[in-house]
């Protein structure tokens, strides 16, 4: 199979997963072990169809984003709005550049990262319909507008999505629903929140592993950019409508079973 075709099919997985809540790191991972794929190329290659994922963000949000950024100087609810992104990015840029040496030494190791996806990826699928079922009526119903507390809470949330298989946007969205912020509010919170998180992450490794790349790789990245961007912006453009009428359940579902079969699969491997 030609890097080109590889860099479709991983273009397709990233946009497909990045903003559901089944954590596009895990999926990543499970489509290069199934393609055969390894070395530092493709882990940089990974966090470059990453980056066509939050451009696909800023693309739908682009009137919102210049909004607060022209009105910075002169408004207060724009000022409030960058304020609280800001506070909820900053529990996961702590306590990634804390542990990022760690997941990535440890934790993403081919021998652990596996059974560490398939038993986050079933707990979580248990969480989603356990804590679904008995999550608060909601008090904030304006994505827009948190108070800076419930800024912080829901970025506490996210710093749980450091670990491989733990859904960035099931965490948010699932703890801000806890938290009693409506749905549809917190999953449009989600996406305003990604844009500094996945920036910064992807921006830093890339830091890291951009030597590993050549002239001859720029077909390769830019064929998976631009799939990972226009897979992702339909996922962005349509999440929110299936999630405020079915909420999380039917991702539970595929957690919990997605979950089962990699144990399935890491144990007949053993």
């Amino acid at each position: 199979m030609s890097d080109l075709l590889h860099a479709v099919l991983l273009g397709i997985v990233e946009g497909l997963t990045e903003f559901l809540p089944v954590s596009s790191t895990a999926h990543l991972l499970i489509a290069e072990r199934l393609l055969h794929l390894a070395g530092d190329k493709w882990e940089a290659f990974t966090i470059i169809v990453q980056l066509g994922a939050i451009l696909a963000v800023v693309a739908a949000y682009w009137r919102k984003f210049t909004d607060v950024i022209a009105g910075l100087p002169r408004s207060r609810d724009a000022r409030r709005f960058a304020a609280a992104v800001i506070i909820a990015f900053l529990p996961a840029a702590v306590a990634g550049a804390l542990l990022i040496k760690f997941i990535n030494a440890v934790l993403l190791q081919p021998e652990i990262a596996m059974p560490v996806i398939a038993t986050t990826m079933l707990l979580g699928g248990i969480a989603i319909l356990v804590l679904e079922r008995i999550a608060p009526k909601a008090r904030y119903h304006d994505g827009d507008h948190l108070p800076p507390m419930k800024a912080l809470q829901v970025g506490l949330c996210q710093v749980l999505a450091i670990l491989p298989g733990v859904s960035r946007s099931g965490a948010t969205i699932l703890g801000g629903e806890l938290l009693g912020i409506e749905r549809a509010a917190i999953a449009h919170f989600t996406f305003y929140l990604a844009v500094p998180t996945m920036l910064g992450a992807s921006t830093l490794q890339l830091y890291q592993k951009w030597s590993v790349l050549s002239a001859s790789d720029l077909s390769t990245i830019a064929i998976g950019f631009v799939v990972s961007f226009i897979v992702a912006y339909g996922v962005v453009l349509t999440f929110i409508r299936f999630v405020s009428r079915y909420g999380l359940k039917p991702f539970g579902w595929y957690r919990v079973i997605l979950g089962l079969v990699l144990f399935s699969g890491f144990l007949a491997y053993r």
